[in-house]
């Protein structure tokens, strides 16, 4: 008994130390910070020099379908960045008893693509559109041939020529064009610059020279020279920027946009601002060639580092770049799961009822590794889960919808399965591109995103749909402020000519979780799957056209 009451007492005493270095670390303003503005959460990731997890804070959001735009109101970014920040600021007080009034260096991140125009005030000419917005299909049907470059309909440059050839009045008054982690980092820096990374995902980059495309760049301003705007693309896009430099410091009217209490200092500096996709592929160690990762939550999209270029244009496909400048190409499919989450909510209305537990916690712990036990093919079900417009399959927009047929074996497993098999499907068509047809290796993906939350239940469902080990790094659940907290400590690491590559494999590494291999009836049966989903599109098709 005694000796158990030690020992019980020296993990105590442990415990007690660790969290008294960590109060000073936070307090001595040694700690790092990163923000991210997701599909659903602003989430702020507070961290050691040595990526050890500290403190964290979130604020739930939701994009709003307005005249036909999705987008989020800019005065809802502030009020949820500074309630993110306030959130963070009460777990750091709750667990440390200490006040957050710095950090070595910060950076914020966000929703790749989009656009967010603005004059020379700063003033928001056009309702911020997300990535989620699929209405420029003539602009990317004209800019892909002429570019030679595969142009989604959710990039920047997509979104701003669009306007052009509909003679929006607010084109001729533009003078910075950026994203939302570019426009949050102007707002509390004064700068207009930007991580290669997110930049890749406005305008084509030149991995050599580490900038825009000056080529394909000059190719965009001979197109719109009838037009006889005032500005050209170079004058209205950000400064590029690799990971590992400075891009500015807090201001004072920054610090008070992020914390309106005053307390935290300005000063600070910030690293690059990047994309979800950049910070993926840092939460989860894929900056290398033949490397790879998959993000999968409101969107999915797989990454794969290049070892060298593809051999002709894709249009499924996007070629962006890691966060120091390697090229990738993405997989991207806008629809993950909104479709799914509805359905949950659905379920938890139904418990409310039967007096039942109807927390979120609760409905996903207890629903989603049901998935496991259904047929392999989801039991002839069919489910698309198109909320939104999808390029890879040429929507422009979505209508959920579920269908089945007599025989079909409809079991809560089953549907489930469904679910999670329906949300992979526009990913794995741009995957087969990459793996069929240009002998695209890929010996691993590592996941992070919600849905690889709680157990091993979505490694199973990505390894069927991709046919490869499935990883799961042991910090991949902090997510991207997680990823561009580390961005953020990599500026200041102590070796400035360590590579990016070589600070994960130190710091991230070890914390890989052994794959989950594919189960070859779930490869099979995602085939099934995702033949019948195929077919299922006409349905879509007619839904889009009946569901107005």
């Amino acid at each position: 008994m005694q000796a158990a009451l030690r020992l019980l007492r020296a993990e105590e005493d442990l415990v007690n130390q660790q969290q008294g270095r960590a109060a000073d670390l936070i307090g001595s303003g040694q700690a790092f910070l990163g923000i991210e503005f997701g599909s659903t959460r602003i989430k702020a990731a507070l961290i050691a020099p040595d990526t050890t997890p500290l403190a964290s804070g979130s604020h739930a959001w939701e994009n709003q379908l307005k005249d036909g735009v999705w987008t989020y109101d800019m005065e809802d970014v502030w009020s949820g960045l500074a309630d993110c920040y306030a959130s963070l600021a009460k777990d750091v007080r709750s667990r440390y008893s200490v006040e957050l009034s710095s950090v070595a260096s910060m950076g914020f991140s966000g929703m790749m693509h989009g656009y967010v125009a603005l004059d020379a005030s700063g003033k928001l000419l056009s309702p911020f559109r997300t990535w989620r917005n699929n209405s420029n299909g003539q602009a990317c049907a004209e800019l892909t041939p002429i570019l030679d470059f595969a142009v989604p309909q959710r990039w920047s440059i997509a979104h701003l020529y669009q306007s052009i050839l509909e003679s929006q009045p607010h084109v001729t008054q533009i003078a910075h064009l950026t994203t939302l982690a570019g426009y949050v980092h102007w707002k509390l820096t004064g700068e207009h610059k930007m991580g290669i990374g997110e930049a890749s995902g406005m305008f084509p980059i030149d991995s050599i020279t580490g900038d825009w495309d000056a080529a394909r760049m000059a190719k965009f301003d001979m197109l719109i020279a009838p037009r006889n705007l005032a500005w050209k693309l170079r004058d209205i896009l950000p400064t590029v920027l690799s990971a590992g430099v400075e891009a500015g410091k807090l201001t004072a009217e920054g610090a008070k946009l992020l914390d309106p209490s005053g307390k935290l200092a300005a000063g600070i500096s910030l690293c690059p601002p990047e994309g979800d996709a950049g910070t993926g592929m840092v939460a989860t160690n894929a900056v290398r060639p033949r490397s790879g990762n998959v993000s999968a939550g409101t969107s999915v999209f797989a990454m794969i580092v290049l070892e060298k270029s593809l051999s002709r244009v894709h249009e499924e496909i996007d070629i962006v770049v890691t966060p120091d400048g390697s090229p990738v190409a993405m997989a991207h499919s806008n629809n993950g799961s909104s479709d799914l989450d509805d359905w949950i909510a659905l379920f938890g209305e139904v418990a409310t009822v039967l007096g039942a537990d109807a927390s979120q916690d609760n409905l996903y712990g207890k629903l989603l590794p049901l998935a496991v036990n259904g047929d392999p093919d989801a039991g002839g079900l069919l489910s698309i889960n198109y909320v939104s417009g999808e390029h890879m399959t040429g929507f422009t927009e979505g209508r959920p919808l579920f269908a089945r047929n007599e025989s079909s074996k409809f079991t809560l497993p089953n549907f489930m399965r469904a679910m999670y098999y329906a949300s992979l499907c526009a990913m794995r068509t741009g995957m087969n591109i990459l793996t069929e047809q240009e002998g695209v290796i890929i010996e691993e993906i590592r996941g992070h995103g919600g849905f690889f939350k709680g157990g091993d239940t979505g490694q199973r469902m990505m390894s069927a749909a991709l046919n490869v080990p499935v990883s799961i790094p042991a910090t991949a659940g902090e997510g991207g402020a997680w990823g561009m907290a580390v961005l953020a400590a990599y500026m200041l690491r102590s070796d400035a000519k360590q590579s990016l590559p070589d600070y994960l494999d130190v710091l991230i590494s070890k914390s890989i979780g052994a794959p989950v291999k594919p189960d070859p009836r779930d490869v099979k049966g995602f085939e099934a799957f995702f033949e019948r989903h195929k077919k299922g599109l006409a349905i879509e098709r007619e839904a889009v056209k009946t569901l107005s």
